[in-house]
């Protein structure tokens, strides 16, 4: 097989100092140490464990679901740049799209499940602490936290990626590259964190709306998977014809990779709407126990109010004297 020259993406298929073959659990799962996502990575996970580590100490319990939900999305993330599926990720459009719908629709609900704003409020001092809550209620977190502007990030951006001539340049140039693996990132969050996130977010919407929005975007990702499957055009223009890969038809993994992001959508809409059911049910019951206690001390306070009443007239006392002198 022809070795292809240059630098950036294109040169993924020289990795660790030989051609890639066809991929394999054991090609696709070989660490790629070295970028500067690792390091990233490693302090995310470094400042939020020691974050949970003081709050601990300081005598206030952090749900061990929260934590592991928050590490287990920096590991997604990982899982699919610092492998092996980040040397294919420009080699094989299926290999491309797994790792895009990782990091825009898995590595974001395990991110926002963890709460690290929340977090961050709760062991931040004072000023540090204002200032991340001016942050969250200022104008432009507003506007880019409204749903609506998530969703239409979430929703049109990858035609706006796929069917123009940006995926190519992508592909050619890793610093574009790398710059829109870090929108797949931004935006997932962004769509996902105000639907499941349990951080202090301006104008959640109430769980019907977010269901709705749930539902609403997987049509989009049907289309978007349908469209690319049935078309007779190769997205990168030559760059896949170009790799001359005799294990690989760029025709068929497109096909391939249309079908992924079609199914695979499905399932994390599906699995997405089943977590926000679960939400709206412990909310709502969350919501009823507190409709009962406080109905409980109403009813407490005018039993209580009765029995003053009844102490204050009762037969002996100078008012019933009276009214019986009367």
């Amino acid at each position: 097989m022809p070795a292809v020259a240059g630098t950036g993406p294109g040169a993924a298929i020289l990795a660790h100092g030989g051609e890639l073959g066809p991929p394999s659990a054991a090609t696709l799962l070989a660490p790629r140490p070295g970028s500067w996502l690792a390091l990233a990575l490693l302090a995310a996970a470094a400042l939020y464990c020691y974050a949970w580590w003081l709050l601990r100490a300081r005598g206030h319990r952090w749900p061990v679901g929260r934590g592991l939900a928050f590490l287990g999305g920096l590991v997604a993330i990982a899982a699919v740049t610092l492998t092996g599926v980040g040397a294919y990720d420009t080699t094989l459009l299926s290999v491309h799209m797994i790792q895009h719908m990782v990091l825009s629709m898995i590595a974001p609900i395990f991110l926002a499940l963890g709460a690290p704003v929340t977090l961050a409020l709760r062991v931040l001092p004072k000023k540090p602490r204002d200032a991340l809550s001016t942050v969250l209620h200022s104008r432009v977190a507003r506007v880019v936290a409204h749903p609506l502007v998530a969703y239409g990030l979430f929703v049109f951006t990858p035609f706006a990626l796929y069917f123009t001539g940006l995926y190519e340049l992508t592909v050619r140039n890793e610093l574009v590259h790398e710059l829109v693996h870090a929108h797949f990132i931004l935006v997932g969050c962004l769509f996902f964190w105000p639907l499941i996130g349990v951080d202090p977010l301006p104008g959640r919407w109430p769980y019907p709306g977010r269901a709705l929005l749930m539902v609403l975007s997987t049509p989009f990702h049907a289309v978007l998977g349908l469209t690319i499957m049935q078309s007779t055009t190769l997205l990168g223009g030559d760059w896949y014809p170009s790799l001359n890969l005799p294990w690989a038809d760029p025709f068929q993994d497109q096909e391939l990779a249309g079908g992924i992001l079609w199914a695979g959508g499905e399932a994390v809409s599906i699995t997405m709407l089943a977590v926000l059911v679960g939400q709206w049910m412990r909310a709502a019951d969350r919501e009823a126990r507190r409709v009962d206690r406080q109905l409980d001390r109403e009813e407490a306070e005018e039993r209580a109010r009765a029995e003053r009443a009844e102490g204050t007239i009762r037969p002996g006392t100078t008012e019933q004297q009276e009214v019986t002198t009367t």
